[in-house]
């Protein structure tokens, strides 16, 4: 391919080359989040087993390569078995001097808002929490005060009364533990990067989870026994995990099965625009059979204030995603009525990180 490679992977929106035989020859960044797959992984695939598109294309596209001109579809829904359709316009042009080599490009206003949302979840949640954080410490100090004028007037009053100065302080109380999880953002430390075992990790974190607010729950274990040392802090990766569970626990009913998987994927590797990136083999699934996040919020779930649930604050999954960006990993979320998937991708320990890491044992 003859194509500049800085320009290639700087293009904002997914573009596909494929070959003269309709099989993938390459993708850009923003192709490999829209497939949720690294070009590695999807070269020699046949692209019509990889994008499915709402529309009868064959005719036109056959006649597109024959004469060597592009086509343009406009308002077509397309789909890549990782999410719902999304209603985009596809610009399918040949390939100067290759014959037979085509571009498909994909582009629409949903799905650059959500490439963007995916890329800078850490810069969204930053200046929404840094206004909010600012305010946090003057707005908890009157609250104290509302709150102890309440316990003092309650030591006079009848049960009638009693109800509406408990109601005062249960609602202070609530809004300060709210404030406290605004401040997390901005006391949440860079991690303390060592050797970690996943599986370490989220045994804890199903002991506690059954141990309270998951009781209720079924959690199968389905990991990888080979599964190398992940890079990160592990009270942080836990906090992720516990965050993560909670949120699945609250979406099922008292029958709720819950899974927890780990794999190891050697092509799975993030490539930012300007070409460089590194590889996230390993890989973690929480996946739960509830009822799935609302359409409306799919996109935006790991946005800050942003909740399916009526009295969510939408504060954790923020957290989630910010954490696992400062361990330069992904998250990403798979979610559908009876299937909900949140799949973190992270670095494995490097030799020097092992080296450096038994030298302090």
């Amino acid at each position: 391919m003859s194509m500049d490679s800085a320009i290639w992977n700087s293009l904002p929106m997914p573009a596909v080359l494929i070959d003269a035989q309709d099989t993938i020859q390459d993708l850009n960044p923003a192709a490999e989040g829209f497939l949720n797959a690294s070009s590695k992984a999807m070269r020699g695939q046949p692209i019509w087993d990889k994008i499915m598109i709402d529309a009868p294309l064959e005719e036109a596209f056959r006649r597109a390569r024959d004469n060597g001109t592009p086509l343009f579809v406009n308002d077509v829904d397309v789909g890549t078995g990782e999410g719902p359709p999304v209603q985009c316009t596809l610009q399918i042009a040949p390939v100067a001097d290759a014959p037979g080599e085509m571009i498909f490009l994909v582009s629409s206003r949903e799905l650059a808002g959500r490439m963007t949302r995916s890329q800078g979840v850490k810069s969204s949640a930053k200046s929404a929490i840094g206004m909010a954080e600012m305010l946090a410490h003057e707005i908890k100090n009157p609250l104290a005060g509302i709150t102890g004028a309440a316990q003092l007037l309650s030591m006079n009053l009848g049960s009638e009364d009693l109800e509406l100065t408990d109601l005062i302080v249960e609602e202070s109380r609530r809004i300060v533990k709210l404030l406290e999880q605004v401040e997390q953002f901005g006391n949440l430390s860079p991690p303390q990067r060592k050797p970690v075992n996943i599986h370490d990790i989220l045994d804890r974190a199903r002991r506690s989870a059954l141990l309270g607010f998951g009781a209720h729950m079924q959690i199968i274990e389905e990991y990888d026994p080979s599964l190398p040392p992940a890079e990160g802090d592990a009270d942080q990766l836990l906090q992720v995990v516990l965050n993560l569970l909670k949120n699945a626990s609250e979406a099922v009913d008292k029958n709720g099965i819950i899974r927890l998987r780990t794999y190891y994927e050697h092509s799975f590797r993030l490539r930012r625009a300007d070409g460089t990136g590194q590889p996230l083999p390993l890989q973690i699934e929480v996946i739960d059979n509830g009822p799935g996040l609302p359409q409306d919020i799919q996109g935006d779930v790991f946005d800050p204030f942003v909740s399916g649930r009526e009295n969510g604050t939408g504060l954790g999954l923020a957290l989630v995603s910010k954490i696992i960006s400062d361990h330069d990993g992904l998250i990403t979320v798979d979610s559908a009525p009876g299937r909900t998937v949140f799949r973190l991708s992270l670095p494995r320990a490097g030799k020097e990180t092992l080296k450096r890491y038994e030298e302090t044992l």
